[in-house]
């Protein structure tokens, strides 16, 4: 998808509001990656991703602005925190299992898209297999009709859905049990496939209604279909190119003096070093090159600051952008603005019990106000507190909701809803049941 940086940040504005400045930096790196593959190979090699550091508190759009930006342009996506890392040499998860998470991600990515190329042809093969299952249970309805008419018949009352609480009996083939043996390894040994392929697939039988046989059958059907060689070099090729990784929390392992326990923090930031430079690892579809991947490093920087990582890490990641923490105004908007604002989720919630929810804009003006008083004067989780803030208001109203047997009730929200409910939390901050 080649959209400009004005369309992507056009398209980043549905969903995340502000931080006009992480949004441009972001906008910039993606449509370079499509300046680069509009180049002859040679170039190609000589030009890579212009890594970035957002800095900034939590819950001000961090990860929100990654995870959009790879869905936009359907590029392998994967989130991990620095923190889970060791040195090598420590007990914990080695830095290259990132590379082989996103493999994974990439493999699932480019599955879905030949599984919905070949989902017709599978469903066709998934019914035909029903309702060969069906002719025995209704075989008393065939009467003088000829089999393969009535097959037919069968065909399309279950393309129509009319058998779908039918039980039927069919043979489909057992999942494999994976036994990685080594941790981290490139390589998970799958014992039952190797079993499975000397006794040429195992298969067993089951008694399921028509519409779980259909499913079963059809992603049987269409891994037959899939060839999976063409499947693992498009993930690699998807993963090494197009690879978006979001490094949270890298500001701790930063730290220029480290004691004890923490020890390993700048093992840790010298073992990303060479993935982020680029290098080779092994997966078990195949090796990756980590050369074109885009890393994206995040954290709040409290206490440490970007200075505090290895420099050698730090010209890695030449591009930096500073969130900043969100006022009464971007709660506002974010309470009224994008495509799955807040205020959307909890109505379209309460509408399954006949609540029909309504806010005023002077209550959307005081959650806004409450919300960010509260950030100030406490810990800043960004917009996260709205979470918290929308609980503890409609707690009463999610609590006593009657089922969708009742009429529908119409509930205001307004200010005066507002600051009656939330009277105990702008007295006492009385929030902590709700945060995670």
């Amino acid at each position: 998808m080649d959209l400009t940086p004005k369309q992507i940040v056009h398209e980043l504005n549905k969903y995340i509001i502000g931080q006009d400045e992480a949004k441009k930096a972001v906008a910039i790196a993606l449509r370079n990656r499509f300046r680069r593959s509009q180049l002859s190979p040679e170039l190609q090699d000589e030009i890579t991703p212009k890594n970035i550091i957002m800095k900034g508190p939590t819950g001000v759009g961090k990860t929100e602005i990654a995870r959009r930006l790879a869905k936009l342009v359907k590029a392998p996506f994967l989130k991990v925190e620095a923190t889970k890392y060791t040195e090598v040499g420590y007990v914990g998860r080695d830095v290259e299992s990132m590379i082989r998470d996103l493999a994974e991600c990439a493999i699932r990515l480019v599955k879905e898209e030949k599984t919905a190329e070949v989902k017709y042809k599978a469903l066709a093969t998934a019914e035909r297999r029903v309702a060969k299952a069906l002719l025995e249970i209704k075989k008393d309805e065939r009467g003088e009709m000829d089999k393969s008419v009535f097959e037919e018949k069968l065909v399309t009352e279950i393309h129509a859905g009319k058998h779908d609480n039918v039980t039927v009996e069919i043979e489909v083939a057992s999942a494999p049990k994976s036994l990685d043996l080594t941790p981290g390894s490139a390589t998970a040994i799958d014992l039952g496939s190797i079993f499975e392929m000397g006794m040429g697939g195992k298969k067993k039988k089951r008694k399921i209604a028509v519409r779980e046989a259909i499913n079963l059958i059809m992603s049987e059907e269409a891994d037959k279909l899939i060839d999976k060689d063409a499947l693992n070099a498009e993930a690699i090729r998807r993963a090494e190119n197009d690879g978006i990784i979001f490094i949270d929390e890298i500001d701790k392992i930063a730290g220029k003096h480290n004691h004890g326990a923490d020890v390993s923090r700048e093992g840790v930031q010298r073992d990303i070093l060479p993935i982020v430079e680029g290098c080779t690892v092994q997966t078990k579809y195949g090796p990756i090159r980590t050369d074109y991947i885009l890393f994206i490093a995040a954290g709040a920087f409290h206490v440490s600051k970007v200075e505090d990582l290895i420099p050698e890490l730090q010209g890695r990641f030449p591009i930096q952008v500073e969130l900043k923490s969100l006022t009464k105004q971007d709660f506002i908007n974010i309470l009224t603005q994008p495509q799955n604002a807040i205020t959307r989720q909890y109505s379209l919630l309460l509408q399954v019990d006949n609540i029909d929810l309504q806010f005023t804009p002077d209550a959307i003006e005081k959650i806004a106000e409450i919300s960010e008083d509260i950030n100030a004067t406490s810990e800043d989780i960004g917009a996260r507190r709205l979470h918290t803030v929308m609980e503890y208001l409609l707690e009463d109203i999610s609590f006593n909701a009657g089922g969708n047997d009742y009429p529908i009730i119409t509930v205001e929200i307004n200010k005066k809803y507002v600051e009656e409910h939330l009277e105990k939390v702008v007295k006492n901050r009385d929030l902590k049941q709700y945060i995670i």
